[in-house]
This record gives C-alpha cells, structure tokens and sequence, in this order.
C-alpha cells in the first residue's frame, strides 16, 4: 500500500500513468505495476521500493551474481529523468559520464554545469568520456544513424559545456573512440549501462542500473571498461 505523500494525480504525472492506474495500485494488493513504473512511483514518493511493495520485493530477491541489477529498461529514454538527477546529486566523489556524445544530459538535467561544479568544488572527480567529433569512426556512425542531428553536433554541444567548465579542478574530459557501442555511467556505488543496438540511437537502446555489492561483478567489470579507455584516450582540451 502506497504512502499519501502527493496525490493520485500529481503521482500519476510523475510516473507517466493515467490517475485509474494509480488508484488501482493503491485499492488492490494484488495490483503490481510495471517494474519502471513501481521504481519511478518510488523515486516520486522518495522512498525505496520495497516499502511500496514489499512481497514484490521479496519475491524476486536476488542472491547471485545479478543481485547489483536494480533495475532494466529497454530504453534509456524510459529511465525516468528524475533517477538521473537523484544519481548525480547524491555522489559525493566519483562521477563519470562515458557516453560517446553525451548530449542528452544537458538538455534533460537543469543547470548540470552548475551541479558539476559544486560536485568539483568539493571534492568530487568528474570525468567525461566523449567522442571525436572529427574522427572517422564519428563520420561512419553518422552515416549508420542517418539523422538531421548528427553525431558530430551532438558532441559538440558537449564540448561547448565543457569548455565552460574546463578550468575547475576536478573535472576532466578526453575523447575516445572505443566506447561507442557502449555507454557507463558512474555516480559512486551506482551506475547506468547502455549497450548500444545496431543503428539505433541513444535513447532507443537498452539501459541497465548497477549498485555496486561485491568485487568483480557487474559494476566493477563496466567500471574496467571504462577506466582502461580513460588511459589511453586523448585530453579534450590542451594544457
């Protein structure tokens, strides 16, 4: 049974639902919603999901190696934007965003420079990992995407933030090419993982959240994929 801490409609809003589904879930113990759907309700309400629903939770608890999934989306666009924020707020001293242009975050994240930042500011690493827009292997991904707004443009709307941000310690930026296919996001203990499908867009793709629980799993596996890129990729901007 869900907790009153908004209305039928402003949750319903939130999550993306019509109010009828919401009171359903609310009237009904044997009504579970979708799984991104019990996880935005619970993003929403600031609670866990497991107060929300806790025999769903005890249901499909997980012991092996897939106990760091938190959660699936097959698309990344179905992420809400809200768990994004949360995850960046929240860290307090790894931040990495290792997509290949990046864009989407400075339209879907209100004042993310700002947020940056302060992060930097006080203590935090912040990296970017984020492609050349003049490489061959950008120039061939675009002709794959076949879209008005290009790969190219995308990452330099990236670089232009970066450029803002590029004298506060703290926060790095280099372009790779070798995280095309897949996209690791990294907010301390947690994560967002895409691999990238075919000539499908970003936010077309599948996205995965990790919470980091034991060493050598999921989370650090990604986080070695990533981090041996930013060894030998190329500093964004000299000096």
């Amino acid at each position: 049974m869900m907790e009153a801490r908004m209305t039928d409609q402003q949750l319903a809003e939130a999550v993306g639902v019509d109010v009828k589904s919401v009171q359903r879930w609310v009237t009904s113990e044997r009504r579970r919603p979708h799984p991104r759907h019990r996880w935005a309700a619970a993003d929403a309400l600031g609670v866990e999901v497991d107060v929300l629903w806790p025999e769903t939770v005890r249901t499909t608890f997980k012991t092996g190696a897939d106990r760091e999934v938190v959660a699936v989306y097959p698309y990344r666009s179905a992420c809400p934007k809200s768990s994004w924020r949360k995850l960046i707020t929240n860290a307090d001293s790894e931040l990495v965003f290792g997509g290949y242009t990046n864009y989407f975050l400075w339209l879907e994240q209100p004042n993310l420079r700002g947020a940056l930042r302060r992060k930097a500011e006080r203590g935090a690493r912040v990296r970017f990992l984020v492609g050349d827009p003049d490489s061959r292997t950008t120039r061939e991904r675009e002709r794959v995407e076949d879209v008005a707004l290009t790969v190219s443009t995308r990452i330099r709307v990236t670089l232009d933030e970066l450029a803002k941000l590029r004298d506060v310690e703290g926060i790095e930026a280099r372009h790779s090419d070798g995280h095309l296919s897949l996209s690791v996001f990294r907010f301390d203990d947690e994560m967002f993982v895409t691999p990238h499908l075919a000539a499908l867009a970003g936010h077309e793709s599948p996205l995965l959240h990790l919470r980091r629980h034991q060493d050598d799993g999921l989370f650090d596996r990604f986080l070695l994929h990533v981090d041996s890129l930013w060894e030998t990729a190329r500093p964004v901007f000299d000096g």
